[in-house]
């Protein structure tokens, strides 16, 4: 069975919230680690209809955030339940994330920012056709960190 696309429900927004706990240094993703976006993510508002719960055989496995932010181009945000994060089920994931933006949305281009310490989200992203574009400071947790801002140019249908 394939992956599944619903918009994410209040539950599931603090289900991930308040219960999806990354290792060492990924705790950085944690949504508790910022209160802003914390208070970003539980507000059913805010989320709208550009936050999405993926599943695979009726489990829950990720989720994907879709924003435009240009006329040809969407910007993602995603995140992989911890239990599943490095094995190898980056790609297929990632994948399923490109191919539903590309038939919901048809952009030309999808982008995404990763922190420069995740190597291995990174070396995902380039997998599967992402080019690295800029690097900047963004404050955030309580600091500043180095973000990596990436691009993914769609196949034309």
């Amino acid at each position: 069975m394939g992956y599944k696309f619903e918009i994410m429900t209040q539950e599931q927004a603090e289900e991930i919230a308040f219960n999806w706990h990354y290792d060492a240094e990924y705790s950085f993703y944690d949504m508790m680690a910022d209160k802003e976006d914390l208070v970003e993510f539980l507000d059913s508002q805010k989320r709208g209809d550009s936050n999405f719960i993926v599943t695979k055989d009726n489990d829950i496995i990720g989720f994907f955030s879709f924003t435009k932010v240009a006329i040809n181009t969407i910007d993602i945000g995603i995140g992989l339940r911890p239990n599943l994060v490095g094995k190898g089920n980056g790609m297929g994931f990632l994948k399923a994330g490109i191919d539903f933006a590309e038939s919901i949305y048809k952009p030309q281009k999808i982008t995404l920012s990763v922190a420069t310490f995740n190597h291995r989200a990174i070396k995902v992203y380039r997998r599967i056709g992402f080019e690295e574009v800029d690097t900047y400071m963004q404050d955030t947790n309580g600091d500043s960190f180095e973000f990596l801002k990436m691009v993914y140019q769609c196949k034309i249908r």
